[in-house]
């Protein structure tokens, strides 16, 4: 890279230029500074979110600070490259601690990100190298995991500059693997049109959540004056793939328009989880079928609204409507039929993937996952258990309670609602006093070869990025 922040994306810069900008700091004659900073943060921070207004604000209050470091003793004589890890210091401090007010700040970049998310989701299961019209000879998606996994690590971190190191990362790794099969098989060295392809493919496959929010955040806040030369490119090639993504159709794969519109209902089905029969089976056919399912299930709820005053022995399902008559079948849906109607409903929904976005794991290969990615999966586990163990023992509950009331109205011939309402919140207290004890205890018995594994594959990322790897740079830095 040229120019003074040709040196900033060094794997060994970044903690110097961070902590050097905070011992600088820390010196008595920065007083004015870290008000200065400390005051623009709190300003800031209680202004109603604007995203172009926020952008200028940030961008005029470094460019300010950078031109005060320069004229100030604690920099005198200072080579440009210290100043350079001056305003790399100063603009990770200030967006570390606005990151939450500036991130997403708007429904209309969340919303954004849902779709993407959700549309890429979809391709990802059944775009392949050659619909993008990738050469045999450039195609390695072994090797193309590790940029997978550069990109993927975007949302670890606050930093514009961090967030597009991961970026630069990926593209590294994807520029070096192009460069190193040329070379192969004799081809001409690679250039944009073999290039964007493979990003594009690769972005597809890693996904990242937030992908639209985070390209914003570091077109919005990342020094203008740093965003040149290769980050520039690298970075202008990213929006690129996002753009085509967004616009992606049948022609943009080289697919027929009935085939693309098949595979992509098919992969909507899979993710939500219905068997969908062999790949050239239509999806209309399950949909169908599971509209029928619920069609009856409401033919029934109909039934019992007209048979409401019969109250069959063996129903549990019993309950008061407002005008005090019971409705033995309300509430009888099993599991089962609970989850093909819940299905159903998903299938309707035009952005299904705000339903899957806290759980980022549940697409996820198992060559993905890296040992930092062990705690939160074990939070996620902890949390299934705890609520199957309350759903489960609610239910339970709930059962025995219903059939309690069933005989209690047989022997008094009534109840009032007050009662049952009472009956119920008893219970349910009770239920939570009970699931508070549950702390299941988990143990990872393939820890080790976990951590094996990821060192084993950073040693391979750092190599293509080609940075030295040592046991304490676990960094996409």
């Amino acid at each position: 890279m040229e120019g003074g922040g040709g040196d900033a994306f060094g794997s060994s810069t970044a903690p110097l230029t961070w902590h050097d900008f905070l011992e600088r700091m820390r010196h008595p004659s920065a007083a004015d500074f870290v008000k200065s900073i400390k005051s623009f943060i709190v300003s800031f921070s209680n202004k109603a979110p604007d995203p172009e207004n926020d952008s200028a604000a940030v961008q005029e209050f470094l460019a300010n600070m950078e031109g005060a470091f320069r004229a100030h003793a604690l920099w005198a004589g200072s080579s440009e490259e210290e100043l350079e890890s001056a305003g790399e210091g100063l603009e990770k401090y200030v967006m570390t601690k606005l990151f939450s007010r500036v991130f997403a700040s708007v429904p209309e970049d969340a919303n954004s990100d849902g779709e993407l998310y959700e549309k890429m989701t979809l391709l990802q299961q059944f775009v392949r190298p050659e619909n993008l019209d990738i050469m045999p000879a450039f195609q390695n998606e072994t090797s193309w995991l590790l940029a997978q996994k550069e990109l993927q690590k975007i949302n670890m971190y606050k930093a514009p500059r961090d967030k597009l190191v991961c970026i630069l990362n990926c593209c590294k790794v994807i520029n070096n693997l192009l460069l190193n099969a040329s070379i192969s098989s004799n081809e001409n060295p690679p250039g944009a049109d073999e290039f964007l392809p493979v990003l594009i493919y690769v972005t597809i496959k890693a996904n990242p959540p937030q992908l639209h929010s985070n390209l914003l955040y570091i077109q919005r806040y990342r020094r203008q004056s740093r965003l040149v030369s290769e980050a520039a490119y690298f970075f202008t090639n990213i929006l690129s793939a996002e753009s085509f993504i967004w616009n992606i159709d049948a022609q943009a794969l080289t697919m027929d328009e009935i085939e693309f519109q098949k595979k992509m209902e098919s992969a909507r089905a899979h993710l939500l989880g219905l068997s969908t029969g062999t790949e050239h089976q239509q999806t209309e056919t399950n949909l169908d079928a599971m509209e029928e399912r619920l069609k009856s299930n409401r033919e029934l709820d109909n039934t019992a609204s007209v048979e409401e005053h019969h109250v069959p022995s063996q129903s549990y399902g019993i309950n008061k409507d407002v005008d005090g008559k019971y409705n033995p079948l309300y509430n009888r849906l099993s599991i089962s039929d609970l989850e093909k109607k819940g299905t159903t409903d998903l299938l309707k929904e035009e952005n299904v993937n705000k339903y899957f976005q806290e759980y980022p794991f549940l697409f996820a290969n198992a060559g993905d996952l890296t040992v930092d990615d062990v705690g939160s999966l074990l939070n996620c586990y902890k949390q299934l258990v705890l609520r199957c163990v309350a759903l489960s023992k609610g239910m339970s509950i709930e059962m025995e309670m219903k059939v309690e009331d069933h005989e209690e109205v047989s022997r008094e011939g009534g109840s009032s609602a007050e009662d049952l309402i009472s009956q119920m919140e008893d219970s349910e207290s009770k239920k939570v006093a009970d699931d508070s004890t549950a702390e299941p205890e988990v143990f990872f018995s393939a820890l080790d070869k976990q951590k094996e594994s990821y060192a084993i594959d950073c040693k391979q990322s750092h190599c293509l990025l080609g940075l030295k790897w040592g046991k304490e740079t676990n960094s996409c830095t």
